[in-house]
């Protein structure tokens, strides 16, 4: 199944986030303060659009550091309780993701084994957990059938 933006996914990034999307076009942009820490980070939503060959959704981040780019946007997990988003993209067993904070703060994570994501945490270094579990809420979401 094709993952679409659709307005309510949109409703839902906003509420979690605490922010409100700008539709320009064919994209849907907001921008995340917090005053506090002093950072500032810009979500770029680009529903369905041609990436090489082929079409899909684009995310970019941008913040006073880095500028990060998820192709083929696969799903989105909104928790409020957490107080982030985390975009996630699937490709074969791997998988790759980010997550953006309400609180403006953001995290990638690459090419991750899907493995990783269930089973004991326990057993995975410090280095290697920190993605599991971080990814670990896509789960549910995973085309089963690209991990074959």
């Amino acid at each position: 199944m094709e993952f679409k933006f659709t307005k309510d996914k949109l409703n839902e990034i906003e509420n979690v986030l605490d922010t409100k999307f700008a539709k320009r076009g064919n994209q849907y942009r907001a921008v995340l303060l917090d005053k506090e820490e002093g950072r500032k980070l810009t979500i770029e939503i680009y529903p369905d659009i041609p990436i090489g060959k082929k079409n899909g959704n684009l995310v970019s981040i941008y913040t006073s550091n880095a500028h990060i780019q998820l192709h083929f946007c696969a799903g989105v997990v909104a928790s409020d309780v957490l107080g982030e988003v985390t975009f996630f993209a699937q490709y074969g067993e791997r998988l790759s993701g980010v997550v953006v904070e309400k609180r403006a703060a953001c995290s990638v994570f690459t090419n991750v084994d899907s493995e990783l994501l269930s089973g004991d945490f326990e057993k995975l270094a410090p280095e290697v957990m920190l993605s599991g579990i971080a990814l670990s809420l896509t789960e549910p979401l995973l085309d089963k059938d690209k991990e074959e």
